[in-house]
């Protein structure tokens, strides 16, 4: 049975055929050809996956994401929807989830008239049980005190200290604000107004 880092996947390579491979995304300065190449890099070349990490080496992912982009389209969105090798497959649920997640809302949210998609109680546990162990990797780069709340689903406290911001939102929406996409996330902000702006000003992500 499909796991729902293939659901997010397939829906994924679904919207990518429909927009097109020139269509904007939210990550900056890629079409949704970039990202499929990077997403299929990611998955397919060990090699130069490294280098989206490893800052030397860098400029070999770089080069080999384009050529990857270079290839015929449908070649790109077939192999991004086929996912990773079979050897990695048992770890494509813990590894590729949010990963997952988070690019297919990239390029949703990069398309006009897009609103926020119902998403199935089990996915948002688990994207749920992957911000709480992320969040708190992320604190060093959280300019406040933050503690994230999803109702039904429980409390984070991100990081400690004043001024402090709640953060209060569907699972989904919170990992969206801590990955960096703070302007298209629909959370509620509730703390002093200069903190607000400075988190959500803030570069996040991990």
């Amino acid at each position: 049975m499909p796991g729902y880092a293939q659901t997010e996947r397939r829906a994924l390579a679904d919207l990518m055929v429909e927009v097109g491979p020139d269509a904007p995304t939210r990550c900056e300065g890629w079409a949704v050809r970039d990202l499929a190449a990077h997403l299929v890099l990611r998955e397919h070349r060990p090699d130069a996956a490294v280098g989206i990490l490893v800052g030397p080496l860098r400029g070999y992912a770089e080069r080999v994401q384009r050529r990857l982009s270079a290839r015929p389209w449908p070649l790109v969105v077939t192999e991004l929807r086929s996912g990773p090798p079979a050897f990695l497959r048992p770890l494509d649920e813990p590894v590729n989830l949010v990963e997952m997640f988070v690019h297919h809302e990239d390029v949703r949210r990069a398309q006009p008239e897009w609103d926020v998609r119902p998403i199935d109680r089990g996915e948002e546990q688990a994207l749920w049980k992957r911000l709480s162990m992320l969040a708190r990797l992320s604190r060093w780069r959280l300019p406040v005190g933050v503690t994230l709340e999803a109702p039904g689903f429980g409390r984070i406290e991100a990081r400690r200290g004043t001024p402090h911001v709640h953060l209060l939102g569907p699972p989904g929406e919170l990992l969206l604000f801590m990955f960096g996409r703070q302007d298209v996330a629909r959370v509620e902000a509730a703390g002093p107004p200069d903190a607000v702006e400075r988190l959500r000003a803030a570069r996040l992500g991990f």
